[in-house]
């Protein structure tokens, strides 16, 4: 039961960092994959006392691994583009 309570305060540790520190857009893509192992380890806990959920946290892992893919790609191409991963400068509204 604490190990709940203390996934469930590192999920809004992390949830803060996000609208605390929205500077530069590695820090944001850094809480959000702090937020998605922190999703990752309570779809886990379950599994140990009910096996018809082995499946789930796998299905989760791999969306993860694909967001973090495509949030880097994403980084990469805007610093190139605009020289600076600074959230401020970047206008993502145009085509």
């Amino acid at each position: 039961m604490h190990t709940y309570y203390a996934l469930m305060a590192a999920a809004l540790l992390s949830l803060i960092g996000i609208s605390m520190n929205q500077a530069h857009f590695l820090s944001t893509l850094l809480s959000l994959e702090t937020m998605t192992l922190i999703l990752f380890l309570l779809m886990a806990l379950p599994p140990l006392c009910w096996t018809n959920m082995v499946l789930t946290p796998m299905l989760m892992m791999s969306m993860c691994a694909c967001e973090a893919g495509a949030g880097l790609t994403l980084m990469t191409v805007t610093t190139r583009k605009h020289a600076n991963d600074q959230l401020a400068n970047l206008n993502l509204l145009k085509c």
